[in-house]
């Protein structure tokens, strides 16, 4: 398997080269690992001290983020080594400023493995929920580094615990320690044979509820909102966006207001969707005050953490595609929350779903009767609120027991 494996690695790296003249994102992946062994070349010398933190894309690093930020107040004779799998990832955190290096992993051949650890040299390695490259985790296992796995979730389907996945179990071995997020994966880990497995939980938490301390004070915004009843649509997706219109054109009254961001914010995008609504529309690019506009479209991206502030309902896009985006920014702020049908593969979500704090919604019946229901009832409102903020805190603190565990390993 590991032989196939490596074929697959290096044929699927030939076919991204013809690929990349025809898609943006293929051609960002590939220009940036381009520079990936110059950037470490010039700037981690032999002598330095290394700790490398992968995440695969900007999810990832939103539960990295506070881990990330300790490590380098702590133990500022440390170089920061923050590495990400996807575009969407890295450009967006490029300038992080509490990371070293910033750069792409480069694919998972034997030989770029062998060349990135060595010029990396790290004292510690962590992976961030997921990603296991073997020919990565192999030269860190020769090399015995200690290596962690944080915020980590396990699933029965996946390729470690098939009659099939021996070579990925293996994999698993460069582990030093599991931090992992619920009772199911730890099960999993020891069903294998993994007993160096911590339930911590998650570290988003930690991140989203520091946010809400941070000043999220958006003044165009503001006078958007004017102290009326707003429900915020994050990362919304073209199925989203129907039913979340069809409520707008036809149910919605001039007491409510809407913020719609969408994922995608390239012009055609936004576009397309200000032609399907009906009631007044503005753009948070044109800045343009204008107190009779029902409607906020986001066309930009980095400032949704900040929106949700003004929320009285957040409704989280992607439940009708491949899954939900983010739940725990908004709900860190303590407001109901909406979500579409594809949400099992996230843990917050479940538990929300199972706490009746976060409604599913299958098509827009579902959503035109709880959208009015949250509308016309207050304290239905500040209850569903309530039980999501106690979740919120009850989940704080994953940060500090992996801190624990990486001051005994690195002083």
């Amino acid at each position: 398997m590991n032989i196939l494996y490596n074929i697959l690695v290096y044929t699927i790296g030939f076919l991204l080269k013809f690929a990349a003249p025809f898609n943006k994102k293929v051609a960002l992946f590939l220009i940036g690992r381009k520079q990936t062994f110059h950037l470490l070349n010039a700037k981690i010398a032999k002598e330095d001290s290394v700790i490398w933190c992968h995440c695969a894309s900007l999810g990832e690093f939103e539960q990295g983020r506070p881990l990330i930020e300790i490590l380098k107040k702590d133990y500022p004779n440390f170089k920061i080594v923050l590495t990400f799998f996807s575009p969407s990832g890295y450009e967006v955190r490029k300038d992080f400023a509490f990371a070293d290096v910033i750069t792409y992993l480069p694919l998972d051949t034997k030989r770029n493995a062998k060349k990135f650890i060595e010029m990396v040299h790290p004292k510690m390695a962590i992976f961030i929920k997921y990603e296991f490259w073997p020919n990565i985790l192999s030269v860190l296992k020769k090399n015995k580094t200690d290596t962690i796995l944080v915020s980590g979730i396990f699933r029965e389907n996946q390729i470690f615990f098939k009659f099939y996945g021996a070579w990925m179990r293996k994999s698993l071995q460069a582990f030093s320690h599991f931090f992992i997020q619920n009772e199911t994966s730890k099960k999993l880990l020891q069903n294998i044979g993994f007993n160096n497995v911590t339930i911590s939980g998650d570290t988003r938490f930690d991140r989203v509820y520091e946010i809400t301390k941070q000043d999220n004070h958006v003044q165009f915004v503001e006078d958007f909102v004017q102290k009326k009843y707003t429900l915020v649509a994050g990362s919304t997706w073209p199925k989203d966006e129907e039913l979340l219109v069809n409520y707008i054109n036809n149910y919605a009254t001039e007491d409510e207001k809407f913020i719609i961001a969408p994922h995608h914010v390239d012009s055609k995008t936004i576009q397309d969707l200000q032609k399907i609504i009906t009631k007044k529309t503005i753009l948070f690019s044109d800045k343009q005050k204008d107190n009779s506009a029902q409607v906020l479209i986001i066309n930009t991206i980095g400032i949704l953490t900040k929106i949700y502030y003004y929320a009285d309902v957040a409704y989280v896009g992607g439940g009708f595609g491949v899954g939900i985006h983010n739940v725990l920014e908004p709900a860190s702020f303590g407001i109901p929350l909406l979500i579409g049908p594809n949400f099992q593969k996230f843990q917050e979500a479940v538990e929300l779903v199972k706490l009746k704090a976060c409604k599913v919604v299958e098509n827009k019946e579902d959503l035109n009767a709880d959208l009015s229901t949250l509308f016309n009832d207050e304290n239905y409102r500040f209850e569903q609120g309530k039980i999501i903020e106690i979740f919120i805190k009850k989940n704080i603190g994953a940060t500090q027991i992996i801190i624990n565990y990486i001051s005994q390993k690195i002083a």
